[in-house]
């Protein structure tokens, strides 16, 4: 059983860093995509990283409880395996598109109003 926790753990942390590109043990991994993830996901994740150390230890393991650590650990995977990363690149394009054109609009009002006032238009 401990077996299966600690892969399931090892896979949250080849999720975290396919999906969202954050590397290293799973807390600091955790911590770089905070913002990313939700608040729900991300305590579970913190979670699995405090009983990561237990389950490396022997004697320490025997005092975890694996069932909410594998419900965890499932949650974690299962929120991880739904990010579209077509989808979020598609989206910060848009974001950059939307907000050059916000400028673009600003700029223009502001030359009109500008050459209205000079008497120009």
């Amino acid at each position: 059983m401990a077996n299966t926790l600690l892969s399931d753990i090892e896979q949250v942390q080849d999720l975290l860093k396919d999906r969202e590109q954050v590397g290293g043990d799973l807390a600091s991994a955790l911590k770089h995509a905070r913002r990313r993830l939700p608040r729900r996901i991300y305590r579970q994740g913190m979670r699995l990283a405090e009983a990561q150390h237990f389950l490396a230890h022997p004697k320490l393991r025997l005092t975890v409880e694996q069932d909410p650590l594998q419900r965890a650990a499932r949650e974690v995977i299962k929120h991880l395996k739904s990010i579209d990363l077509a989808d979020r690149r598609r989206g910060r394009l848009l974001d950059i598109v939307a907000t050059m054109a916000f400028s673009v609009i600003v700029v223009a009002i502001l030359l009109v109003v500008v050459l209205r006032w000079r008497g120009f238009v």
